[in-house]
């Protein structure tokens, strides 16, 4: 059998999660894509897929092979590309993940626009704030918040964001005020469950670092809901500032302890490997650089070239 084929019909089956939607992708017959799958393994001598009734999942091998697929497929097409009488703008379905809240308010009003630059892609967006796995789950590429100095991916930082702590004008007058991060401790605190450091708010003053070990009356893990809870004077909240900076801004939060600076975290966007990148990926990375380039979270609302 066509090896290439084997590998885009096994891809499809772990982009669209079942065998049902590599058959509607590919346009092929079921015993067709079952037949070039069980080929694969075959050939290999090893189990690339666990097939239940509820559900299908890689192997560790299966995992392994189809990273490395993916990038053969990825070659394969510019490499056709590049011969092909032609442009070479982006093509095809990308599939984009990242955080809800940063999705909606920074990513949303920008989709048209990609899209008007690049109208042979198509967009399949995920909004959710969990970590996901980009190959298993087959995403192109994802949009993290976060420290990535362990991460195994590749990442490109196309903007930051500190973590900003506020409360509304009317939590404030019926509580006390707060001279120092330990006074937490006296407050009502709104968390974001997803938050990586748990419990445990850092800040760091003119008097040196403090770690904070808060009590929360509300978890959440949309952030979306800490903001309406805080604006709704349900306590003190730990935000980033693309989130909260319009509020601060408006006069709806107040910044708390502004000479205590909690962390900064960057805003990547992340994919399995630099090798072989995908142009239809490369085009989104310079997209976000260059839409992202002057923004200020802290001080005024973004501005963005237009």
């Amino acid at each position: 059998m066509d090896r290439a084929l084997e590998m885009q019909v096994f891809c499809a089956v772990v982009d669209k999660g079942s065998f049902v939607g590599a058959v509607e992708a590919l346009e092929m017959s079921k015993a067709a894509v079952s037949r070039h799958v069980n080929a694969l393994e075959e050939r290999l001598g090893v189990r690339l897929l666990q097939r239940t009734t509820r559900r299908l999942s890689l192997t560790e091998e299966g995992r392994v092979f189809y990273q490395q697929a993916r990038e053969v497929l990825a070659l394969m097409g510019e490499a056709e590309s590049a011969v092909s009488s032609g442009s070479h703008e982006p093509a095809g379905v990308l599939r984009v993940n990242a955080p809800v809240s940063f999705g909606v308010l920074h990513l949303a009003p920008l989709w048209t626009h990609f899209l008007s630059l690049h109208p042979k892609l198509e967009l399949d967006i995920s909004l959710n704030d969990r970590q996901v796995d980009l190959v298993e789950e087959g995403y192109d590429v994802a949009v993290r918040i976060a420290r990535m100095e362990s991460s195994s991916l590749v990442g490109r930082r196309f903007a930051s964001t500190r973590m900003r702590l506020c409360a509304s004008p009317d939590y404030l007058a019926n509580h006390t005020p707060m001279k120092k991060p330990e006074d937490l401790i006296d407050h009502r605190v709104i968390a974001y469950s997803n938050f990586s450091s748990g419990s445990e708010w850092s800040f760091s003053g003119p008097d040196g670092e403090h770690k904070v070990s808060t009590r929360s009356v509300i978890r959440c893990n949309n952030g979306d809901t800490c903001r309406a809870v805080a604006l709704n004077a349900g306590g003190i909240l730990l935000q980033p500032s693309f989130m909260v900076s319009e509020d601060i801004r408006e006069g709806r939060l107040v910044e708390l302890l502004p000479a205590y600076r909690s962390i900064e975290l960057g805003i990547y966007a992340v994919y399995p490997t630099r090798k072989h990148l995908a142009s239809k990926v490369r085009a989104f990375i310079n997209f976000l650089v260059e839409q992202f380039e002057h923004v200020d979270w802290e001080s005024d609302a973004p501005v963005r070239k237009s």
